[in-house]
């Protein structure tokens, strides 16, 4: 039996509160059923705390849980990390191309799976396909949603009720507790391990192989470093043995990388073209990564193999949708140039950024927060992200912060707590900014967020 004493039993009722004249006018401007639960969500805060009223006014809380409420879950944030494909924040950022593309496809009809020519059903794995193959030299290509999925259709098109064999050294876990070994057993191919974790040799596939092999995988070990006693297969070599014993070939790619980036020192991360050059029937890679693109999973190689895999019954389970199709399309085509490519595409013109025009957005990011914090510019390091180059550095320009009234994890509270947030990081206890993923328009926004954060 509730206590007639306690401070709960006098909190005001839902329609109590809505009849208010204050609260009551936020219905002019809001949908009913957002202002409800923006009270009823204020009155179980209330109740939470011992039915204290808010400090605040009731007016002024519902009002504040309403814009809450309102406000969209996911938004623009700016990245000063200095982590180029920084997945937490969705990785690769579009090209200008890629976003004019699907704003052109948002506003109406599309012809995604309706063939002009013909003026019948046609099909949207036809509306990259050209482009892919003709930047890579591939017989065929196929889109679908996540390189996961690409993976999945790929074994279950090339290896279901058969078995995949695999490289112990190669069994990863690609993000989000999702690993190989998970993926290849929903494809419905058994796993047929070989060699050791750090050491595998050619003999390893070739005893591993019987008339019950369907497919030989090669993982390339994009996110992380095996050094020292080591030994691993390629790629080449995996083809050729599939090839001698009637057995298919897939070779996972991970980030794809359509350009050498060896000139800006960033090497052994091996491109979709030497991927395709080892022979494998088929490879997989991500469209969202060093391919600078959208969310995508793309499958290259054979013609018999990816046939295979666009008739696989998963392939629709993780088909692409006209947005990703579009930006994909409009991403592709500035590699018909290298130089625009470079230019266009945010992820590779971070990557291959001179070192001189990163010091001057810092030193102009350092003059707009002087008077507010110190703040000086020194010499740093960002890295790629994203599950590439793991292990590389990339020399940069960072702006240290050093707000000696203010504990470092409090201001970096703060810019991510402003709007636009600003994600910064904390490096020998100090904030630290890295204009390489800052993008010139955004320098002054930071600056704002930083002197605000700093008086706040």
């Amino acid at each position: 039996m509730t206590d007639p004493r306690d401070p709960r039993r006098r909190l005001p009722a839902v329609d109590a509160l809505l009849a208010e004249p204050d609260v009551a006018a936020l219905l002019t401007a809001h949908p009913r059923g957002l202002v409800l639960r923006a009270v009823r969500d204020t009155l179980e805060q209330a109740r939470a705390n011992d039915g204290a009223a808010p400090v605040e006014g009731w007016h002024a809380a519902v009002a504040a849980q309403v814009q809450r409420l309102a406000a969209p879950s996911l938004v623009p944030v700016i990245n000063a990390t200095g982590v180029v494909l920084h997945t937490n924040l969705g990785r690769a950022p579009l090209a200008r191309a890629a976003r004019e593309a699907m704003t052109r496809i948002a506003v109406g009809y599309s012809n995604l799976e309706y063939d002009l020519a013909r003026g019948a059903r046609g099909s949207r794995h036809a509306l990259c396909r050209d482009l892919l193959v003709e930047l890579t030299g591939a017989e065929d290509a196929l889109v679908v949603n996540n390189a996961a999925g690409a993976l999945l259709v790929a074994l279950s098109a090339l290896a279901r009720d058969g078995e995949a064999v695999v490289s112990r050294g190669e069994l990863v876990e690609i993000g989000g507790a999702f690993r190989i070994p998970d993926i290849m057993a929903r494809s419905g191919a058994k796993l047929v391990e070989v060699g050791t974790t750090n050491r595998t040799h050619l003999k390893d596939y070739e005893v591993a192989v019987t008339d019950r092999t369907r497919l030989l995988l090669k993982v390339h070990r994009s996110n992380f470093q095996v050094t020292g006693f080591t030994a691993e297969v390629s790629a080449q070599d995996i083809a050729g043995v599939a090839r001698a014993r009637g057995a298919a070939s897939l070779y996972d790619l991970g980030s794809g990388l359509l350009v050498d980036l060896a000139p800006w020192g960033l090497a052994g991360e091996p491109t979709v073209g030497e991927a395709l050059a080892s022979g494998v029937d088929a490879v997989v890679f991500s469209g969202d990564k060093l391919l600078g693109g959208p969310q995508a999973g793309i499958l290259l190689g054979r013609r018999d193999a990816i046939a295979a895999c666009r008739t696989d019954p998963l392939a629709r389970a993780v088909r692409s949708d006209k947005f990703t199709l579009a930006a994909l399309e409009a991403t592709l085509a500035l590699y018909r140039d290298p130089a625009t490519s470079r230019r266009e595409i945010p992820v590779l013109r971070m990557l291959t950024e001179d070192l001189e025009e990163i010091r001057r957005r810092g030193e102009a990011l350092r003059k707009g927060v002087e008077g507010t914090a110190s703040a000086e510019l020194i010499e740093g390091e960002s890295e790629v992200g994203g599950g590439s180059f793991p292990g590389a550095k990339l020399r940069t320009w960072i702006v240290r912060l050093d707000p000696q009234q203010m504990a470092p994890d409090t201001l970096v509270g703060r810019l991510r707590g402003g709007s636009p947030p600003v994600i910064a990081r904390i490096a020998d206890d100090r904030v630290v900014l890295d204009p390489r993923t800052i993008f010139p328009d955004e320098l002054e926004a930071v600056a704002r967020a930083v002197r605000a954060a700093l008086d706040a």
